[in-house]
């Protein structure tokens, strides 16, 4: 019984050794996480807790300018019955999902209790396809 005991032990010592050893050279593939990757399918994304139970988006406007840009307008509402401040900005991409503008800037936008407000977006460059509004928390 004894013996069965230390030979349990030692084997236990021997594997956590071996586990505890083990290294990996090289490089490691990105991990998947599913739904992670929502700003890459929609147009309309609430980055944080907070705006997800406080904003939402009761429509989205676009249309190809004359000079080849892209203009988005969305209907921004507030579903609390207070006054909340958010900051708001929109990457344009181009048809294959990546940006075309390096620096996109988030601006205030303050809703009233209940309101509706439009918000205005304008590409820089001509050759936006597709876009994503985010939204957040003011911090």
């Amino acid at each position: 019984m004894k013996t069965n005991a230390s030979f349990v032990a030692l084997f236990t010592v021997l594997l956590l050794l071996g586990v505890g050893c083990a290294r990996h050279e090289g490089a490691y593939a990105p991990v998947h996480t599913p739904g992670a990757d929502l700003e890459n399918q929609a147009k309309f994304v609430l980055l944080d807790r907070a705006t997800r139970n406080s904003v939402t988006v009761s429509g989205l406007q676009e249309r190809l300018l004359e000079d080849g840009r892209l203009e988005v307008i969305a209907n921004v509402r507030n579903r609390l019955n207070r006054r909340i401040e958010v900051q708001i900005n929109c990457v344009f991409k181009d048809s294959r999902g990546f940006p075309i503008q390096d620096d996109v800037p988030f601006r205030t936008l303050i809703l009233t209790e209940n309101a509706q407000e439009g918000v205005r977006f304008v590409s820089a460059v001509p050759g936006a396809e597709t876009y994503t509004i985010r939204v957040r928390q003011a911090r």
